[in-house]
C-alpha cells in the first residue's frame, strides 16, 4: 500500500502546484551511446564508429504512457575492417528497441513487448520506484526550468553488436562482455510536465524526464521535441505474442547469445 499512496502523494502535489501544467503529449529523444567505452580491443574499436545514436519516443497521458523507438531510415547496420580480413560489426535492435513499453500507474502495471529470434513475447511486470536523490540543481532544457535528480543502480549497458571474423565454422570474438558495474544515473525532469515518466523505464520523479545521462555520457538521452497533445487511442497495451515472465526471457536471450555461430555481445 505504501507505493500507491506515495504515487498519489506525488501526482496530486504536482496537479495542486502546477494547475496550468502540461498532462499529456509526445517527447521525441536522441539516445546516444558511446561504443568505444565498451569495447576493450583496440583492434575492434577502429572498426566502430565512437557513437551510435537512435531515436526514440515517449507518448503520456493522465497514468499511462508508451515508450517505443522510432524506426531508423539512414543509419548504417554494417562495418566491414576495409582491410581485406573478413572481419564485420553489424548492429542490432536491443531490449526495447524492438518492441514497446506500456505504463499504466494507476494500478502500478508494465507490460512490454519484446521481440526475441523470429517470436514477440509479452513480459508483464510492477512498476518499481527507484531510490532517487533531488539535488536542487536547476537548468534549462527546450525552455523548460529542469531539476536535477541522481540515483546510483548495478547495469550491464547494451549496445546490441555481432562480431564476426573471417568465413564458414571458425569465427572469434575480440571484445569482452563487460560485468555489471555500479553506475551513476543523472536526470533532469520539468516539473511543469505533470508525469512521472522518462526514456525506457526511468521515471518516478515529480515531472517528465528531459534529460537522462547514465554512467558520466555512456549513453544519454535527450529530448530534441515535444508536442503538448497526443491521440489517447495511440497509448495502449501491447496484446500480440506469448505472455512469458521476465525471467523466462531472460533465460532464453542467454540461450540465443551462447548458441553456435556468431556470438552476440550485449555491451
Amino acid at each position: 500500500m505504501r507505493k500507491y499512496f506515495y504515487l498519489a502523494v506525488l501526482l496530486c502535489s504536482t496537479s495542486a502546484t502546477f494547475s496550468q501544467a502540461v498532462t499529456s503529449g509526445i517527447i521525441t529523444y536522441e539516445r546516444k551511446i558511446n561504443m568505444h567505452r565498451r569495447i576493450q580491443d583496440e583492434q575492434v574499436k577502429a572498426m566502430v564508429p565512437e557513437f551510435r545514436t537512435s531515436k526514440h519516443m515517449l507518448l503520456f497521458s493522465d497514468s499511462t504512457s508508451v515508450y517505443k523507438a522510432v524506426p531508423e531510415e539512414e543509419m548504417p547496420e554494417t562495418f566491414n575492417d576495409g582491410g581485406g580480413g573478413g572481419a564485420r560489426i553489424s548492429f542490432r535492435s536491443g531490449g526495447g528497441e524492438s518492441g514497446e513499453l506500456y505504463k499504466n500507474f494507476a494500478v502500478w502495471k508494465s507490460v512490454e513487448s519484446r521481440e526475441l529470434g523470429a517470436k514477440t513475447y509479452i513480459i508483464e511486470d510492477s512498476i518499481r520506484p527507484r531510490a532517487w536523490k533531488l539535488t536542487g540543481e536547476t537548468k534549462q532544457i527546450m525552455g523548460y526550468t529542469c531539476r536535477k535528480a541522481v540515483s546510483t543502480e548495478t547495469m550491464m549497458l547494451g549496445g546490441g553488436m555481432r562480431i564476426s571474423f573471417g568465413g564458414g565454422a571458425n569465427h572469434a570474438d575480440t571484445a569482452n562482455r563487460p560485468a555489471p558495474k555500479p553506475v551513476t544515473v543523472e536526470a533532469w525532469y520539468a516539473e511543469s510536465i505533470t508525469a512521472p515518466v522518462g526514456p525506457e523505464s526511468y521515471g518516478m520523479l515529480p515531472g517528465v524526464i528531459l534529460e537522462l545521462n547514465i554512467d558520466n555520457g555512456s549513453m544519454i538521452f535527450s529530448a530534441i521535441d515535444i508536442k503538448k497533445e497526443v491521440e489517447q487511442k495511440d497509448i495502449k497495451e501491447p496484446k500480440k505474442g506469448k505472455k512469458i515472465t521476465r525471467q523466462e526471457y531472460i533465460k532464453m536471450q542467454t540461450e540465443l547469445m551462447g548458441s553456435g555461430g556468431n556470438r552476440v555481445i550485449r555491451m
